[in-house]
């Protein structure tokens, strides 16, 4: 009866076991997507097998084939330990797991050849007189010898994985597959010895254990758990012991005299221990923290010190040093960088940061990278706004489909915890720091006072980052002022050289020319010649006339560029000159159905060179005739303006309007300078006289410096250039008047009113 109710217990014991992995297995469904499925799998794999077998088990314990049970239970064994060390292949990254399973894919065909005596052994294999081995049994010796090279393999690999790898979030998160292999071990060598009713829990233990390490990113720092466990142990055993030694100190001193209380002596150990308890468990604290390698540095300490260091800095090199020391001394690092974040605007709309490094403590120079503002990381640090983990951006699922270009970047810098940088809501700065020197994680109050170094960082770095970029706006001024002088001094040579040019050509043009002229005109007169070689010597004539007037032109030009025009001042009547420069342009704007006017009021006289403003007249005139179409009208204005500040004497200003194409209101002062010509230089005609005929582009160039060596003024005025609907211009001309003696005035001319139509003059 005792033996039924011990079996029905059992029974119970063992499906309650079973159904305790359902949890299991659910806990691990739900976190398969964690980062490591392929483990997650094999954990609900050896989840499956240890519940079958544990079912089997209860429905198989008062079976009488109890040797046939403990081969069973040896070979599942064998095969959950194997299971075991491929989801840890799988879980540390290393790619030879196949190689375990190949292993175990060799185990197992040697355990079907030695089930199926496929090799022919006899039934005693091996013995030594004392001790028999039976080929019934070989087939468990077999697991079992391959379970213990699975253990040891386990072990091996699991200390190799840990010491490779550079992350100490991953390296805690590996110690703890320590749990599962040493309950494997425990649980298992308890199942060879035949005590199946305590290995069975062991292995329910294992399946969570494996869950949890699999299946949880964040778990709780191992190292620190056993040192608070040892604070806490070394200070309790401490504190008994005084209390114990101090007691029977007194008891041994105090205890035979008569007045002698041991409840009072307590109290009075107990009052002392109070007084020591918090400074001696500090010590304890502190010297286990050294003996582990603990970190001890006063967060804020190093944020005051870091806020005192920065405050005046401007300087970007010494701000980025400053900034990356502080924290790799306080919190001893390996390495540290400060990036610069620049934003631009895609064609798209778009934003892109560009990462550019603002300091590298090893001196090399890191590449910059563009992170997409869509892209998975860029969106995680300016949406979340704190540190992310290079151990987050390994594991986590969200950061799988991360840029590859991206995530080999931040992967080459060797750094663990990234801190952006924001100001004003703009993310400019990012610092990334490596792994601790102590090799312990970076834990929530670690990553707390970073974000506070970031923060204290943000205004000094946007501040920097200003003066960085006045001086580099600075620099790019110069070196453009640089550029320009040479370029103004490149061209002063070009247009001197084109000036001598000029000097030359004329001078040396002008003699063979007035021969020229001298030959024409002679033969022009010849009475022996023929109609038409005169017509043709007349041509001849005209054409040398004009290259005569292109090189008085030229050479009027020259002098003013070498500012050799020396004006012959002597009185002059503008409106007879103007009048006689009308005359002269009377044919041509005849022959364009123009009619040129003159208004002209009675105007002091002038004191200039007579020729040479006249030549001025004679080319703005000959410019508007020129530039208006046919039909249109040239009016020629006039008054005294009184004595200002740049006329202390007054002085004669002389308009002429035409209604031709106008000027550029951008080219008002190109149009006065040698060789240019408005408009498409293809469409001007070849003729002086026809509509945009073609000239040297000297003209406006040759009145300016006339009106310029007078002390005066030119400018033109017009809405625009417009060969359709000819909006006009106005060119402006300013003479000085000269200062009079007391008592003295200006002789004044006759006011001059005329006009030009088909050849009918009105003169006053």
């Amino acid at each position: 009866m005792h033996i039924m109710e011990t079996s029905l217990i059992q029974f119970i014991f063992l499906l309650f076991v079973a159904a305790l992995y359902l949890p299991v297995i659910f806990f691990a469904i739900q976190r398969r997507d964690e980062g490591h499925a392929f483990a997650t799998w094999l954990v609900i794999l050896y989840a499956l097998i240890a519940m079958v077998i544990n079912v089997t088990e209860a429905v198989w314990q008062n079976q009488s084939d109890e040797f046939l049970f403990v081969g069973i239970n040896t070979y599942i064994a064998f095969t959950l330990v194997a299971v075991l060390m491929i989801a840890l292949q799988a879980f540390s990254k290393n790619d030879i797991w196949w190689l375990w399973v190949g292993f175990w894919l060799f185990w197992g065909l040697g355990l079907a050849l030695i089930l199926t005596n496929a090799l022919d052994l006899p039934d005693i294999v091996w013995t030594n007189g004392n001790f028999i081995l039976y080929r019934s049994r070989l087939g468990p010796a077999w697991a079992i010898l391959g379970w213990l090279i699975l253990i040891i393999a386990m072990i091996l690999n699991l200390a190799n994985a840990n010491r490779q790898t550079r992350q100490p979030l991953l390296r805690n998160r590996l110690n703890y597959w320590l749990t599962p292999i040493v309950f494997t071990l425990i649980g298992d060598v308890l199942l060879f010895s035949g005590v199946y009713i305590l290995a069975q829990p062991l292995r329910w233990f294992t399946a969570i254990s494996m869950a949890y390490v699999v299946g949880t990113h964040y778990v709780p720092d191992l190292k620190n758990i056993l040192r608070q466990a040892l604070i806490y142990i070394l200070s309790a055993v401490a504190i008994i012991g005084f209390y114990v030694g101090v007691f029977l100190f007194i008891q041994a001193v105090f205890g035979r005299t008569p007045n002698y209380n041991p409840v009072l002596a307590g109290a009075l150990i107990v009052l002392l221990i109070v007084m020591i308890f918090i400074p001696f468990t500090n010590f304890v604290s502190k010297t286990v923290t050294k003996w582990m390698k603990g970190d001890q540095y006063d967060a804020s300490v190093t944020i005051h010190e870091y806020s005192q260091n920065i405050s005046n800095i401007l300087d970007m090199d010494r701000l980025a040093s400053i900034a990356v020391g502080i924290m790799l001394e306080a919190m001893q690092l390996e390495r540290g960088f400060l990036f610069l974040v620049d934003t631009e605007r895609q064609a798209d709309g778009k934003r892109v940061y560009k990462i550019r490094s603002a300091r590298s403590p090893e001196e090399r120079q890191i590449v910059a990278v563009e992170l997409q503002e869509d892209g998975i990381i860029a969106s995680y640090l300016t949406r979340e706004a704190k540190p992310l983990l290079q151990y987050d951006l390994d594991l986590l699922p969200a950061f799988r489909n991360a840029s590859v270009v991206e995530r080999n970047w931040f992967a080459k810098l060797h750094t663990e915890v990234y801190v952006p940088i924001f100001a004003k809501k703009q993310w400019i700065g990012l610092l990334a720091f490596g792994a601790k020197l102590s090799g312990n994680r970076f834990t929530t109050a670690d990553l707390n006072v970073l974000s506070a170094h970031a923060n204290q960082t943000a205004v000094a770095l946007e501040n920097a980052r200003l003066v960085d970029n006045l001086m580099s706006l600075n620099q790019e001024l110069r070196s453009a002022r640089r550029a320009l002088e040479r370029n103004n001094q490149e061209l002063q040579r070009i247009d001197q050289a084109k000036s001598d040019f000029i000097s030359i050509a004329s001078h040396e043009l002008r003699t063979p020319l007035t021969v020229m002229k001298g030959y024409t005109e002679m033969m022009m007169e010849d009475n022996r010649l023929d109609e038409s070689l005169k017509t043709m010597v007349k041509k001849m004539n005209e054409g040398t006339m004009r290259l005569h007037e292109i090189m008085d032109s030229m050479f009027d030009v020259a002098q003013i560029d070498s500012r050799s025009l020396k004006p012959h001042l002597q009185p002059v009547d503008l409106g007879r000159l103007i009048h006689d420069v009308c005359v002269e342009q009377s044919k041509t704007a005849n022959e364009r159905e123009q009619k040129i006017t003159i208004a002209l009021p009675p105007l002091p006289q002038v004191k200039a060179d007579q020729n040479l403003l006249k030549k001025m007249f004679h080319h703005l005139i000959r410019n508007a005739i020129k530039f208006t179409p046919n039909g249109g009208k040239i009016t020629v204005i006039g008054n005294q303006i009184p004595p200002v500040i740049n006329l202390p004497n007054g002085g004669v200003e002389i308009t002429i309007i035409d209604t031709g194409v106008g000027v550029d209101p951008n080219l008002r002062e190109i149009i006065f300078t040698k060789f240019y010509q408005p408009g498409e230089l293809g469409k001007h005609s070849t003729s002086k006289s026809r509509f945009k005929g073609g000239g040297a582009g000297l003209g406006l160039a040759l009145s300016k410096g006339i009106i310029e060596a007078h002390g005066g003024k030119i400018w033109v005025e017009s809405p625009g250039y417009d060969e359709v609907n000819f909006p006009g211009s106005q060119f402006h001309i300013i003479l000085p008047l000269e200062k009079l003696e007391n008592g003295q005035s200006h002789k004044v001319s006759e006011a001059v009113k005329y006009g030009i139509k088909n050849e009918n003059e009105v003169r006053t």
